[in-house]
């Protein structure tokens, strides 16, 4: 590959951890939850995931374990937010130390075992073209699933029945709970959809991205899985663009590298959080289109006496 092919094929890589992790906490927000343990979430299902995959060498079951382990993480999360009525952000940030600890715990004595990647899958013709071919048709099947599921989401949320009432618990609980939706199932259900997305996203991770296991390999890609949701102002469209943004910029390190620019590694590690950072902070600046997107009950517990 070439510079430019390495690049370009490297970014649709990396974007695929943070936009699937981000698409399922999309689901999970407009449905009032905000849930901050999609780091844990991650953390888990990789070890789960690397593990299952290097002991079975299939990388399907490998992903279907891993999914279902994001989803049990995300149902401790979901039941005691939902049912207890506990604080949204507090219980995220203890799931997802819980989900840190656990991965640790899980991949203990795998630590720094390999596993081999699943191979990209060949395009008749495009994958023939020249710089486009090997850098973006001759990627592995979940770069291209992790779209088409981007796009199922989008036309499910603003056109369907279901994504209505997604949307619904989200604005509005207590009207949504008088028309005859149970807030508290459409909630349990996106949290759920959004653990199985971020427990994809960690098997992905660890047995296709970077095909090995490290404790701490995750390191805060769930928490810019997060911030993309914002930053894309709670819209597929912008979360997907994000994601190839965040892609594109955490190769800086290897790109410089291959460049023999003389930049500190650490400095160019650091630049998706940087960058993380700043977008965030110029977003926030326009409180109005913010709360324009944002769901309305986002974070706020629902225990449906207002709507008896």
């Amino acid at each position: 590959m070439t510079t430019i092919e390495f690049f370009l094929a490297g970014t649709m890589s990396a974007a695929t951890v943070f936009l699937l992790a981000a698409l399922g906490e999309l689901v999970a927000e407009k449905s009032g939850m905000l849930n901050l343990g999609v780091e844990g979430m991650m953390a888990v299902s990789a070890a789960v995931g690397f593990v299952v995959t290097y002991e079975t060498g299939s990388h399907i079951v490998g992903f279907t374990v891993a999914g279902i382990s994001g989803v049990l993480v995300s149902l401790i999360y979901a039941g005691v937010a939902i049912t207890f009525l506990a604080n949204q952000v507090a219980t995220g940030l203890a799931v997802g130390i819980l989900g840190l600890g656990l991965s640790a715990l899980i991949g203990r004595q795998h630590e720094s075992l390999t596993v081999e990647a699943a191979g990209g899958i060949y395009i008749p013709i495009l994958s023939d073209i020249p710089l486009l071919g090997p850098a973006f048709f001759q990627h592995n099947i979940v770069v291209y699933l992790t779209l088409a599921i981007a796009v199922a989401i989008g036309y499910c949320l603003k056109h369907t029945r279901l994504g209505l009432a997604i949307r619904s618990v989200g604005e509005n609980p207590n009207a949504a709970q008088a028309l005859g939706y149970s807030v508290h199932l459409i909630r349990y259900g996106a949290v759920a959809f959004g653990g199985l997305l971020a427990g994809f996203a960690g098997a992905y991770a660890s047995t296709i991205y970077t095909p090995l296991w490290a404790d701490g390999m995750i390191a805060g890609r769930g928490w810019i899985a997060v911030a993309l949701v914002v930053f894309g102002t709670w819209k597929t469209g912008r979360i997907i663009l994000g994601a190839y943004l965040f892609g594109m910029v955490s190769l800086g390190e290897l790109i410089a590298q291959s460049l023999g620019a003389s930049i500190p590694s650490q400095l160019l590690s650091s630049m998706p959080y940087i960058v993380t950072i700043v977008v965030l902070a110029i977003i926030s600046t326009n409180a109005a289109r913010l709360k324009l997107h944002a769901p309305f009950a986002l974070g706020e517990s629902f225990d449906g006496s207002e709507s008896k």
